[in-house]
C-alpha cells in the first residue's frame, strides 16, 4: 500500500495597501511619503510624491510591507518644481483614495490666505494651519503653517478632501517654522506639457 503526502500550499501575500499619506522606501535608504495613487491618460497606476526623495529608476516598496519587495520605481523626477512620478507594477499594490481619516477625492487650485490646509505624512501624521499663499510669487509653491519632519516629504496638502499641493520643506525649525509644498496644479500643468507618463493624471475615486 503506498502512502502519498501533499505539500502545504503557500498563500501568496496580499499586496500592501497604500494611498497618499502612505510611507513609501526609495532605494532602501530614503524615507518619503506618497502625495496620491492615480491614473494617467493611458491607464498606468502612478503615484506623485516629492523629487528629491530619488531619481529616476529609483525602486519603491511600500514601508507597510517592505518584506514585500519592489512595487514600482521612479519614472520621472523633477528638480526644478521638486515632484517625481511613480509607476507602480501591475497588482503589486492595493490603491487606496482613502488612508486612515485622509481621503482625496479630486484635485483643486492651491490654498489661499487664510484658509486652513491639512495634511498626512508618514512621520508627523495629521496636522492642519493656516495657509500663507504664494509668499514668494512663483505661481507653483504655497506657503503652509503646518507640523512637518524629514520623511513628510511629498504628504498629500488638502482642503477638506481637494488635493492642493504636497509637503516639499520647512524653513528654520521642523513643526514651528512654515512649510513650503507645490501646487498639484502646478505638478499637473508640467505632466501636461511633457506629454509623456503621467499627463492626464487623476487621483483614484474614492468610493
Amino acid at each position: 500500500m503506498a502512502v502519498g503526502g501533499a505539500g502545504t500550499a503557500q498563500a501568496r501575500p496580499e499586496p500592501p495597501a497604500i494611498g497618499g499619506g502612505s510611507g513609501i522606501i526609495i532605494d532602501s535608504r530614503a524615507e518619503c511619503t506618497l502625495t496620491t495613487v492615480g491614473h494617467d491618460r493611458e491607464g498606468r497606476l502612478l503615484g506623485l510624491t516629492a523629487g528629491h526623495c530619488g531619481d529616476q529608476g529609483a525602486k519603491v516598496r511600500a514601508e507597510a510591507d517592505p518584506s514585500y519587495g519592489v512595487v514600482g520605481r521612479f519614472v520621472h523626477s523633477d528638480p526644478t518644481l521638486d515632484y517625481a512620478v511613480i509607476e507602480f507594477d501591475p497588482g503589486r499594490i492595493a490603491p487606496l483614495a482613502r488612508v486612515g481619516a485622509t481621503t482625496i477625492t479630486g484635485i483643486g487650485a492651491p490654498a489661499q490666505f487664510p484658509t486652513v490646509v491639512c495634511k498626512k505624512g508618514r512621520t508627523t501624521g495629521t496636522s492642519c494651519g493656516v495657509a500663507w499663499g504664494d509668499v514668494r510669487a512663483t505661481n507653483n509653491e504655497t506657503w503652509t503653517q503646518m507640523c512637518v519632519l524629514q520623511g513628510d516629504s511629498g504628504a498629500p496638502v488638502l482642503v477638506g478632501t481637494t488635493l492642493v499641493g504636497m509637503v516639499n520643506a520647512y524653513l528654520g525649525i521642523g513643526c514651528f517654522g512654515p512649510e513650503v509644498g507645490t501646487n498639484i496644479s502646478a505638478i499637473i500643468a508640467d505632466l501636461e506639457t511633457r506629454g509623456d507618463v503621467g499627463a492626464g493624471y487623476h487621483p483614484l475615486p474614492a468610493g
